[in-house]
């Protein structure tokens, strides 16, 4: 009975561990703030960046979709290190038909070395 008592919470500690790491705090975090439609082939997008470590330069793919859902359009975006914790971000997304909406589709840590030496 004892061995069993201590399977039970061996099981339940594992399936809180599992659900913390799917479910809990991501160390990047995005909101997007807003979307303007530009013209037929741009649309700019805001969002807000948040990571655990300011300083870490983050890649976020940001698309341009149209009426349909269907991605028209995407781009890479560098947000450098700072010193806040948070940050406002905007870009340009030329689509290749009209948008009608834009999506943050994520964010990572691991920068291509092609984004790390561009200013954009």
């Amino acid at each position: 009975m004892v061995l069993l008592g201590v399977g039970v919470v061996a099981a339940g500690f594992a399936a809180a561990y599992l659900g913390f790491q799917k479910y809990g705090p991501k160390p990047i975090e995005t909101e997007q703030l807003g979307y303007v439609v530009v013209d037929d082939a741009t649309l700019e997008v805001r969002m807000k960046v948040t990571r655990d470590d300011p300083q870490q330069a983050v890649v976020c793919f940001v698309r341009a979709m149209d009426r349909d859902g269907a991605e028209v359009g995407r781009r890479e975006v560098l947000v450098p290190g700072s010193d806040s914790t948070s940050v406002q971000v905007s870009t340009t997304v030329k689509s290749s038909a009209r948008p009608s909406a834009g999506d943050i589709y994520g964010c990572s840590d691991q920068v291509p070395g092609y984004l790390r030496t561009s200013a954009r």
